[in-house]
């Protein structure tokens, strides 16, 4: 029996998911039945020998195929689309992946085969992709603890499975606290300052819950205006206190949702995981496959940025606190006032606003241009098409192709709703791998974002912060959807290590402040008239407005994961809420309030991949910011350069080592002198 999740939609060249049939009824038989497949091969694998690629490497990847295949549709319905039903559904079938996960790394008998083809004649003459497959699957075996004795095993298998748990749960809660506080306001007084565009989205929020005036949700689109705009200091404090103790102790919600005791959990587990794998502290596992070699070189990294930085970002906030003292007679500064006084300075020094560029950056038109810039730099041609099912009337589905031929395709989610995780992010849907009849499957991707929706028959307004967010992801996409690779193990985004996965995605970003780039997509929504060159001036003059403080904003999140995660320990289970504040006291130009949580809500480390690798973001930075100083010295839209970047970054996926394929681009070794130099920081 076909169930509806492996019923796929055929589009040649393209296996899509049946979005239109799929049922949550099918979803547990539907892994059900991958699974025990999947184990049937791999039993009959490690019986059979000896193997070549074709018979090992090959098999393996149409088995994680298979399963991906199933399982990526469920996991991106249960981000955007989230329900009781489907959550339940997604819970039980996550555990049943993690069991099988956890047996797939601890099977003594198929790592013995993978060794067996390491070691064998043939391995030589494999091709680099197939080489780093079976080395990366050999290194990812004696990280599921293949080597453990049976009750260590057995305690593996338990941490696993109770982590997957765990992290689902806090996912959950910050989703639930998130969706669980509103903001009924009739008073169109108590909201004077914030932009018609927001009041226009508080009035349809409200409608939507069949209420009078105005709604405020904690949605990102909704809170930010207000906190950025809104005259009412109180409202910014309530709206502050509601945002920043979310799923925590404290707060409206306070105890309902709460994720004190799962970070607890979560980090004395991952400790005990590292101890049994023999590493001192779990930051030594999550570094196990990532570029830096070690916790000391990532603290001196971060130490070294912030030691450069934070004499700048003092700087910015005395700024600060001075012209709100001038201007608005502000004797202390709140958490709740940064932003407000912040968009007051900005507008006083350079006279503009996110809301005045709004105009200019209608979504249709940003996508346009932002097709046009890779369309520019990697010789492809990006087209609408109707041809998938979706999930929403908010998604659409595209095709990229060269030389007329579709490569790749991908699906655009961008605003926010109800049920729908907030953030953006992009998945995989399919990975780029050559089959075993010979045929190519294509890559396609998931680009989720979450922008204010339309209103009123007009599009989309962004604000340049959010056409940089796009872009951004798009850059993530790219490197998915471009990659030449056929072995799945390595190819797009997959065996790329988290430090430098971030690299095209920051790296495109870049073209959202060069004037050449703006000029293909910032243009007004309702004359078509480009970005005026005094509003363009004022913009590209206000870029590095507080970017010290933004700087250390993210230094400090980096610092507080990777101290946590490499200096906690059973003899010394720390509370992520101290080692917060204590590197806050270090690098934080404002102490928040004794009231908030942020760990609470961050998801990031305690939910999501970047537990002690945080650092990622600015680790990556420096690669993609000395990589577009090539652009910078050749030309934004050269081709050639596009090329290099292509064939050295995006297309080999991870089949080489990053530094490696860095080296090919740039000629040499990254230099963090660009990164700072694009910030400001250094003149």
């Amino acid at each position: 029996m076909t169930h509806s999740l492996l019923a796929h939609f055929s589009a040649p060249p393209f296996n899509l998911p049946a979005f239109d049939k799929i049922q949550i009824e099918d979803i547990s038989p539907a892994i059900d039945q991958v699974l025990a497949q999947n184990r049937a091969a791999i039993e009959q694998i490690t019986q059979t020998g000896p193997h070549d690629w074709e018979t090992l490497g090959e098999a393996m990847d149409e088995l994680g195929d298979r399963l991906n295949r199933a399982w990526s549709s469920v996991s991106h319905l249960n981000a955007v689309t989230n329900s009781e039903a489907l959550r339940k559904v997604y819970e039980e079938n996550l555990q049943k992946l993690t069991q099988y996960s956890t047996e797939l790394g601890q099977n003594q008998a198929l790592c013995a085969v993978y060794q067996a083809l390491a070691e064998s004649a043939a391995f030589p003459s494999l091709d680099q992709a197939r080489k780093k497959a079976v080395e990366n699957a050999l290194r990812d075996f004696h990280l599921s603890g293949v080597d453990l004795p049976e009750a260590d095993k057995q305690r593996y298998a338990s941490i696993s499975s109770q982590l997957a748990e765990l992290t689902n749960r806090f996912s959950n809660n910050v989703l639930d606290a998130t969706q669980g506080w509103i903001k009924h306001i009739t008073d169109p007084e108590l909201l004077a300052g914030v932009p018609a565009s927001a009041l226009q989205a508080a009035q349809a929020a409200a409608r939507a819950r069949e209420l009078e005036g105005y709604v405020i949700t904690l949605d990102f689109p909704s809170y930010y205006p207000v906190m950025t705009y809104g005259d009412n200091r109180r409202l910014r404090e309530e709206l502050y206190t509601a945002y920043m103790t979310r799923a925590s102790d404290q707060g409206p919600n306070a105890g309902t949702w709460d994720n004190s005791e799962l970070i607890e959990q979560i980090l004395a587990l991952r400790y005990e995981l590292a101890k049994l794998l023999g590493f001192d502290n779990y930051a030594q596992l999550s570094l196990a496959t990532k570029m830096a070699a070690s916790t000391q070189e990532v603290l001196d990294f971060l130490q070294e940025l912030a030691q450069k930085t934070l004499p700048v970002a003092r700087q910015e906030f005395a700024e600060l606190q001075a012209f709100a003292k001038t201007h608005y007679g502000i004797e202390t500064l709140n958490s709740w006032d940064v932003g407000y006084f912040s968009e007051k300075l900005r507008q006083h020094r350079y006279a503009i606003s996110q809301e005045e560029l709004r105009p200019y950056f209608p979504a249709p038109k940003v996508i346009a241009g932002m097709f046009e810039t890779a369309q520019r730099l990697f010789d492809i041609r990006i087209e609408a098409s109707d041809l998938a099912p979706r999930w929403h009337p908010d998604a659409t589905f595209y095709l990229i192709k060269r030389n007329d031929q579709p490569i790749a395709a991908f699906y655009l989610d961008l605003y926010a709703r109800a049920h729908k995780r907030g953030g953006a992010w992009m998945a995989d849907c399919r990975t780029r791998r050559r089959r075993a009849d010979g045929s190519l499957q294509l890559p396609v991707a998931y680009l989720t974002c979450n922008f204010t929706s339309p209103v009123d028959g007009k599009p989309a307004l962004l604000t340049h912060d959010e056409v940089t967010t796009l872009f951004h992801e798009f850059g993530h996409g790219l490197h998915h959807m471009l990659t030449r690779m056929e072995v799945m193990e390595v190819s797009g985004i997959n065996g790329v290590p988290w430090d430098a996965v971030e690299l095209p995605s920051q790296f495109l970003e870049n073209w959202c402040w060069e004037p050449e780039a703006l000029a293909l997509f910032a243009r007004h929504y309702e004359t078509d008239q480009p970005l005026p060159p005094t509003l363009l001036e004022r913009m590209l003059a206000a870029k590095n407005f507080q970017a010290g403080m933004l700087m250390m904003r993210q230094l400090e999140f980096a610092l507080f994961d990777m101290r946590l995660h490499s200096q906690y320990s059973a003899a010394n289970p720390l509370k992520a809420q101290t080692v917060l504040d204590q590197v806050r006291q270090e690098v934080a130009v404002l102490m928040p309030p004794a009231f908030t949580r942020f760990a609470n809500a961050f998801t990031h480390i305690f939910a999501g991949g970047y537990a002690a690798g945080y650092y990622s973001y600015k680790w990556a930075e420096v690669l993609a910011a000395d990589a577009f100083s090539r652009f910078e010295e050749e030309g934004i839209f050269n081709q050639d350069t596009g090329q290099a970047f292509l064939t050295s970054i995006l297309e080999p996926g991870g089949s080489q080592e990053p530094m490696s394929l860095f080296i090919a681009f740039r000629g040499r070794e990254p230099s963090v002198k660009p990164l700072l130099r694009h910030n400001g920081i250094l003149a």
